[in-house]
């Protein structure tokens, strides 16, 4: 039992044994008074941030390249064949899935060898994770050529164009010799939107580290993901549909882009191109089987089969010597240079066009690659820190968007293959840098005959694992309802409406279901335990007991504005007495005595009334249970205050019991308890119980003055 009184929370345990009462000595809990003096809580933080001592300064440089502390303590004998091992096994993986997912992109392929490049280099120097795998992933590649195909559009390109005209540009192929100035084509075009893409979503992820709001991550939970990406699966398929086929048809974008596409698809069947539709079944029949075994035999395999690169070398050759493109029109990679091009700044005009559609680029690579890497860092006993993460993530797209690359960020797949192959630390992925470094120095030329629809085929394969969340549905119903139809309205809204849309709309419709879930939360009366202090809802557990004319209630959410009104309800419909009704028949029957006239001719609503009023109800107490209140708001402590006086007017008594420090706090601040009308607040259920249980003995005497302090109440009138 609680006075009235901010600092000290004093109550007394009774119990019963046997019909007599144990009085325990009177437990006086004193709060910890916190004073916070502003000005010189500003003072000591503002020195603290100045102040610069080298232990600082050696923390600091640390915390911020992390390479510097783990790479002096690299344990060669231990470490070096698993972070060779799986480093060249993931190397050979990217360079074929790098030139895929430039076309998904928007990008000539060798921009995707850039990225997987410069992305492993700059997370080996300042990632935490020693396990994931940083490089172009295929949902971020969809979401990047989105946007590079609207402006490349919006420019107004064709194919055939060379009309932009970019001051900062080097990659042009005709250039003036009386001006600085160099013209742009179209895929030099493509390739400065995603790059400046890149930086703004770069910016946004070092800023998110910067002001620590690694949060906004909470808000995406692994349904909503996993149904994003799902979602995005199956655009990606669509997308990559037309390579299949080996047709010519212009990609589609924004709303309804997934329909749009394959009506067109369906419009130009007729336009198919065999060469293409027989080269991608053979790929499919040679790569899914392969894929199914890796996994199937991954504990036993030291490494997974390098199925994706044997393909791209054999499908190579045959293109080459079988001259399909000269023979039967069919689309290849064209020329890759080798060597890096000059950096070239991002097109700080295309910002305000841009800068939007960074936003859920940046919020997806931050939230997969935390999410990820705190994962594998939990599997393998080590600890990561977010924000660096953040840090690291960022500088992974700011720095290489000055070299013509597109945002990375972590893949699961990838970093599955890492893990199994033996990875120790991020020396892996200087490895898998050499292995790319080689490729765009002497090898990308010799993917010249390479078809497009080689790559499509390799993209598709690689969504298998995204494709499959479709086949746990079952399960995921089963386990939680309302993160299965999170699941489904994103997945869908992600694939029919428009990724970043679809990713929007998931984001909303999962916090409207946390807001449904707190508005109409459960509510049960609580049963006792024989024997125990323990009190359980009614409705679910057996053999629970009751004490005479008490009722407990437990209400399972926090008390606020949204749902007070289901509460009240809730605590009416439980109860089986709403107040309100009650004293609305009082006063109705009072105003009824005093005019003298009876609601009818025989007076038959007068005497029913009276009878409802002065009838004696079955319980004289309700204990509320607020272990699962959270936090009660300015409507929720009214709505407290209301409940507390309508029931005295009837003569029931309301003790809450189990409030947390916030809530007593906020009960206190309200005015809920005061110093001259003493209400009583319960460290457990039982204390309040056997309280209310001591105030309606004989005579409503307790055994001391101790154990009741209630003063004019109308049930517990506690005399010395």
């Amino acid at each position: 039992m609680a006075e009235a009184n901010h600092v000290n929370s004093e109550f007394d345990l009774v119990e019963q044994h046997d019909g007599k009462q144990n009085h325990h000595p009177r437990i006086s809990l004193e709060r910890i008074e916190k004073r916070t003096d502003i000005k010189a809580w500003v003072v000591k933080k503002v020195k603290k941030k100045c102040s610069c001592t080298t232990a600082k300064a050696k923390d600091l440089i640390f915390s911020f390249l992390p390479v510097l502390k783990w790479l002096p303590k690299y344990n060669v004998k231990e470490n070096i064949l698993g972070d060779l091992m799986s480093g060249l096994i993931v190397g050979i993986l990217l360079v074929p899935q790098s030139i895929a997912y430039s076309l998904l992109a928007g990008q000539e392929p060798i921009y995707g060898l850039y990225t997987s490049f410069f992305a492993s280099i700059i997370y080996f120097l300042f990632g935490t994770s020693r396990h994931i795998s940083v490089g172009i992933f295929g949902v971020l590649c969809l979401m990047i050529g989105e946007v590079v195909d609207r402006e490349v559009q919006r420019a107004g390109y064709d194919s055939d164009t060379h009309a932009y005209i970019n001051n900062n540009s080097t990659l042009g192929p005709l250039t003036m010799n009386q001006t600085s100035q160099t013209f742009c084509d179209k895929s030099c075009y493509a390739i400065t939107v995603g790059t400046t893409v890149t930086f703004i979503a770069g910016i946004y992820q070092v800023a998110m580290g910067f002001f620590q709001v690694g949060f906004i991550s909470v808000y995406l939970s692994d349904s909503l993901l996993s149904g994003f990406v799902t979602g995005a699966s199956f655009t990606i398929l669509t997308s990559q549909a037309k390579y299949l086929l080996g047709l010519d048809i212009p990609r589609s974008n924004g709303v309804g882009s997934f329909i749009t596409t394959w009506i067109n698809i369906f419009k130009n069947i007729h336009k198919t191109n065999f060469c293409d539709l027989i080269t991608s079944s053979l790929c499919f029949l040679v790569l899914i089987p392969t894929k199914e075994l890796n996994e199937r035999y991954k504990s036993k395999l030291k490494a997974p089969m390098p199925t994706e690169l044997l393909v791209v070398i054999v499908a190579t050759l045959v293109s080459h010597f079988g001259k399909l493109k000269e023979k039967y029109g069919s689309s290849v990679s064209g020329h890759i240079p080798t060597g890096f091009l000059p950096p070239q700044p991002p097109d700080w005009s295309l910002i305000p066009s841009i800068a939007l559609d960074a936003v859920a680029i940046a919020i997806i690579g931050f939230a997969i690659t935390v999410s990820l890497s705190e994962m594998f860092a939990k599997k393998h006993g080590y600890t990561v820190k977010p924000n660096q993460e953040m840090y690291a993530i960022g500088f992974c797209n700011i720095i290489p968007s000055f070299f013509h690359c597109i945002t990375t960020s972590a893949a699961l797949a990838k970093t599955l293959v890492k893990e199994s192959t033996g990875c120790k630390t991020q020396i892996s992925g200087v490895v898998t840098a050499l292995v790319i470094l080689l490729v765009l120095l002497v090898i990308a030329p010799l993917f010249y005959s390479l078809q497009k629809c080689v790559l499509g085929v390799i993209t598709i394969v690689n969504l298998r694992g995204a494709l499959r969340k479709l086949g746990d549905l079952p399960k995921m119903w089963r386990l939680s309802k309302v993160d299965t139809v999170i699941w489904t309205v994103t997945m869908l809204s992600s694939a029919l409406i428009s990724t970043e849309l679809g990713l929007l709309i998931g984001v909303c419709f999962s916090l409207v279901c946390v807001v449904l879930r707190t508005q109409k939360p459960e509510g049960h009366l609580l049963g006792w335990v024989p024997d125990s202090e323990i009190y359980e809802p009614l409705p679910v557990y057996k053999d629970l007991q009751t004490k005479p004319g008490i009722q407990v209630f437990r209400f399972e959410a926090p008390i606020y504005y949204a749902n007070k009104e289901s509460f009240k309800s809730m605590l009416y419909k439980q109860t089986g007495i709403n107040p309100v009704l009650e004293l609305a028949a009082k006063k109705k029957i009072e105003k009824q005595k005093f005019s003298g006239k009876p609601a009818n001719a025989n007076g038959n609503q007068v005497e029913t009334s009276v009878q409802l009023v002065s009838q004696q109800f079955e319980f004289h107490t309700i204990v509320i249970d607020c272990c699962a209140v959270q936090f009660l708001d300015t409507a929720g402590i009214h709505t407290l205050k209301e409940i507390h006086k309508d029931y005295e007017e009837i003569g029931i008594q309301v003790l809450l019991a189990q409030c947390n420090p916030s809530v007593r706090d906020s009960l206190h601040q309200g005015e809920y308890v005061k110093k001259e009308d003493t209400k009583f607040l319960f460290h457990s259920v039982h204390q309040a119980v056997e309280y209310a249980l001591c105030a309606s003995k004989q005579n409503g005497c307790c055994a001391s003055e101790g154990q009741c302090r209630g003063k004019n109440q109308s049930v517990a009138k506690c005399r010395q």
